[in-house]
């Protein structure tokens, strides 16, 4: 099996919010939380260090994520911010969390901050039999920027291991988001300039159409979209949650990665759970469909992953019926390989170009 890398996972989130401890396997935290509240509101997980092992999922990009209060949902309080100075402790909460679980669990989950981290802990997979243990290595994902009050506080974020910005979740001081659209603003124009000096990764998912494009434009560092579907592929869906072509073009012409998220509302317009669709209603080959479109758009399959978002907001119920937990989307070598992927492409398609930004955008060496 290749290696894989999820470029987006709400770990810090879930566990300050629903109490999930993800070093415990998916099946025992199904069993804690049956008939709760959390699977009515976030459905059943779908990862765990355990289920990272099975599926060779060697790094993941775990976010730090908070909502704006105006979209409170029930039992969120904690994680709601009604200012900049909130986002900014509630952030800073969650990647203190990042580094007690490098503390403590060591052997499951290490803060991968530089090339040398990357490629050390790279090389522990490698050298691992199948049935070896391994620390799954976390990339630290900032997704909504409003925790960041003054520009000048990017180098604190920078120095405790933030690698990756999203200026927008819904829409933010910085720019237009989901639900919300809007351009870059004037504050967001300068958090771009800034962030440049750092070269972090500049992540385009959730940010309008109009911010976008024109973050393509001025942004002088490295860009990628962690996890965000075709929105050529979702025709009246109503929303501006995914990627326009132009958009894509301009990933690839910046020679970044489209994370797929394999999330049914998200592969199929009008899919709801709340509705009562079955979630058999949406294949696992819709993600294939995305991630071909990609490919066909950039000519070679060096361009896009996966972004599973995975208990983001939604669970097992929510996702394609041939999957169970994250390793299950090992299954996409086959569907790839039936469509002509090489054995290498879908290498690629599974991990591998994530590995390669990584290894050319990380810094050399961690400044903490």
């Amino acid at each position: 099996m290749p290696l894989m890398v999820d470029a987006h996972a709400d770990i810090a989130y879930n566990m300050l919010r629903f109490g999930r401890d993800y070093t415990r396997p998916v099946s025992e935290t199904r069993a804690l939380e049956k008939g709760s509240y959390i699977v009515q509101e976030n459905g059943d997980s779908l990862i765990s260090w355990d289920e990272y092992q099975r599926g060779r999922v060697a790094v993941i990009f775990s976010t730090l994520f908070a909502a704006p209060v105006r979209f409170r949902t029930h039992g969120a309080e904690k994680i709601v911010y009604k200012d900049f100075d909130e986002a900014h402790k509630l952030y800073s909460e969650q990647l203190d969390l990042y580094h007690r679980m490098q503390d403590s669990t060591p052997d499951k989950f290490r803060i991968l901050a530089s090339k040398r981290d990357l490629e050390t802990h790279l090389d522990h997979w490698a050298s691992s039999t199948l049935k070896a243990s391994q620390p799954v290595g976390m990339i630290i994902l900032m997704e909504g920027a409003e925790a960041i009050r003054r520009v000048s506080e990017l180098e604190m974020w920078h120095e405790r291991g933030v690698r990756l910005i999203g200026p927008a979740w819904v829409g933010t001081r910085y720019c237009g988001g989901w639900k919300e659209p809007g351009p870059l603003t004037d504050d967001g124009r300068k958090l771009l300039s800034a962030m440049a000096d750092f070269n972090f990764i500049l992540d385009l998912s959730h940010m309008d159409e109009r911010a976008a494009v024109e973050a393509l434009d001025l942004y002088e560092g490295p860009i990628v979209a962690t996890h965000a579907n075709c929105a050529a592929l979702m025709p009246d869906s109503n929303t501006n949650r995914h990627l326009p072509d132009r958009v894509i073009e301009g990933v690839i012409e910046r020679d970044g990665v489209v994370g797929i998220v394999p999330f049914n509302s998200y592969l199929k317009a009008g899919w709801s759970r709340e509705k009562g669709h079955p979630r058999e209603e949406v294949s696992l080959n819709v993600v294939a469909d995305h991630m071909d479109y990609v490919c066909q758009i950039a000519g070679d399959s060096l361009h896009v992953g996966i972004g599973s978002d995975f208990d983001g907001g939604f669970g097992a119920q929510s996702v394609p019926p041939e999957i169970d937990t994250i390793a299950d989307l090992q299954k996409l070598v086959s569907l790839l390989q039936a469509r002509g992927y090489s054995e290498s492409d879908a290498a690629n398609i599974l991990g591998g170009n994530w590995i390669a930004r990584l290894k050319r955008n990380l810094p050399s060496e961690s400044v903490s």
